[in-house]
């Protein structure tokens, strides 16, 4: 009974190979491995990394459900991440990938809003959270920073 249990288990792997291999999933021109920046590293001098490209690697925290034009990769430090972006349809990020390592390599870009924009964001962010919002209490305007990837690997998909 043992070897048969053995037999068919072997037969399963070599008829659906996929099931005993995970595989990269890859989107876009080939990501550069040997020059994986930290992320944390990236966000403590940014505008250091706007002129180069560059590669980054970590655990896909977030996706979006509507397109799969973007993905959140958490840093290595805590509470930080960083997004990246692409055009709709450019690249389709799957779900699935939420959980996995993935590798991106691309252009940092810098994106300023105004003042008025920022207490707009900042209120629509409020309301989600259920908080109350003090328009006054925004001064400075906001700045976030996100990669346009040409390359992305997402691990073991």
């Amino acid at each position: 009974m043992y070897y048969k249990s053995m037999l068919v288990a072997a037969l399963l792997l070599l008829s659906f190979p996929d099931l005993a291999f995970a595989k990269n999933l890859n989107f876009g021109t080939e990501v550069d491995v040997k020059q994986v920046t930290k992320i944390s590293t990236i966000l403590e001098q940014p505008d250091k990394y706007l002129s180069s490209p560059v590669t980054i690697k970590g655990t896909v925290v977030g996706v979006c459900k509507k397109r799969g034009c973007w993905m959140t990769i958490a840093s290595d430090k805590r509470f930080e991440n960083l997004r990246i972006k692409v055009r709709d349809g450019d690249m389709v990020f799957p779900m699935s990938a939420k959980g996995s390592q993935a590798i991106a390599t691309g252009k940092l870009n810098k994106i300023e809003f105004d003042l008025e924009r920022t207490k707009q964001i900042k209120a629509q962010q409020a309301i989600a959270k259920n908080e109350v919002f003090d328009p006054a209490s925004v001064t400075e305007p906001l700045v976030i920073y996100q990669l346009v990837p040409t390359g992305v690997s997402i691990l073991d998909q």
